[in-house]
C-alpha cells in the first residue's frame, strides 16, 4: 500500500469493491459471509462487501462475549442494513458449543498454554460456523485481516480467523484501515474502541498481547522492509523492532505456505 499522506480513500474503496465483485463473478458465488466482531477490520470488510451490491451476510458468533463488543457489532450491522438492502445478518451463539468442547478435552497444567489453546479454539469454531453459513448460501468467506497482522506479526489464529477464501483489506496497514473506516462511515464507537481480539474473555487489548501498538508495529514492518537491523535503533525504537522481529519469526509458520515433503524422482 501507499504512504498514509497520499491515502486516496475513495479510489481504494472503489478498487477493492471492484476486485470483490470480479472475484465473486468469476467464482460464480452469490455473495459474501463476514464475521462481525465489533472491531474496525470486520466493519470495514463488511461495508466493502455490502458496497458490491451482492448478498452480504453478517454473522455474529458470541462466545462469552463482552457486552461492549456485542453492542458495537450490532450497531454496525443495523447501520449497514439501513444503508444496503443486500445486507442480512444472523447470530450463531457458540457459547454452549465452546463449553461442551472444554468438557470433552483434557485440561493442562500449563495455564498459559491451556488458555491460548482455548482462545484459538474460539477462533476455529467461528471459522467452521462461517463456512457453514457460506455453504448453505453459496457464498464465500471474506477475511478481515490487515497487512501488519497477516504479513507482519502473524497476529491471527491458524485455521481460525486465518481460514478464509479472500482477503480484501490484507494490503492495508491498520492505520489505513482506520482511514478507510472513516470514509465508509463506520460507527464512531468502533473507531474509538481499543483493538482487541476478544478471544480470552477478558479486557486485554491487542497492544497488551503484542507489546506494541499497531502504529509502532507498522513502523517496524516498514523498517524491516527497508532492510534495517536492530543496530540502527536505540531506546524504545530498538525495543519495538525487537518485538516485531520476534513475532515475525515465531509466526512464520502461519504466513508461509504449508511445507510439503517432496519425494525425489529417483525414488
Amino acid at each position: 500500500m501507499q504512504n498514509n499522506n497520499t491515502f486516496q480513500a475513495e479510489e481504494i474503496k472503489n478498487h477493492i469493491v471492484g476486485w470483490l465483485k470480479n472475484y465473486a463473478d468469476n467464482a460464480k458465488v452469490n455473495g459474501f459471509v463476514v464475521g462481525i466482531s465489533g472491531g474496525v477490520d470486520s466493519a470495514v470488510t463488511s461495508t466493502l462487501c455490502a458496497s458490491t451490491g451482492l448478498p452480504t451476510i453478517c454473522v455474529e458468533m458470541p462466545i462469552h462475549q463482552a457486552e461492549s463488543h456485542v453492542s458495537r457489532g450490532r450497531e454496525h450491522i443495523e447501520q449497514l442494513k439501513k444503508r444496503f438492502a443486500n445486507v442480512t445478518n444472523v447470530e450463531t451463539n457458540l457459547t454452549s458449543v465452546f463449553e461442551m468442547f472444554k468438557s470433552l478435552v483434557p485440561a493442562s497444567k500449563d495455564e498459559a498454554k491451556y488458555n491460548l489453546s482455548l482462545a484459538n479454539t474460539r477462533a476455529r469454531l467461528r471459522m467452521t460456523t462461517l463456512y457453514y453459513h457460506a455453504g448453505i448460501n453459496s457464498c464465500i468467506v471474506a477475511g478481515t485481516g490487515n497487512k501488519v497482522e497477516d504479513f507482519g506479526v502473524g497476529f491471527y489464529t491458524k485455521y481460525g480467523d486465518g481460514g478464509v477464501d479472500i482477503s480484501p483489506i490484507a494490503d492495508l496497514m491498520k492505520s489505513e484501515v482506520y482511514k478507510l473506516a472513516e470514509h465508509l462511515d463506520v460507527p464512531n464507537s468502533i473507531l474509538k474502541a481499543a483493538p482487541t481480539d476478544g478471544l480470552f474473555g477478558d479486557d486485554r487489548t491487542d497492544e497488551d498481547q503484542l507489546g506494541a501498538s499497531y502504529d509502532e508495529l507498522e513502523w517496524a514492518m516498514r523498517a524491516s522492509e527497508e532492510k534495517k537491523t536492530i543496530e540502527n535503533f536505540t531506546g524504545r525504537e530498538a525495543e519495538i523492532f525487537a518485538i516485531y522481529q520476534k513475532l515475525n519469526k515465531n509466526n512464520k509458520h502461519k504466513m508461509d505456505p504449508i511445507p510439503v515433503c517432496e519425494i525425489p524422482k529417483r525414488i
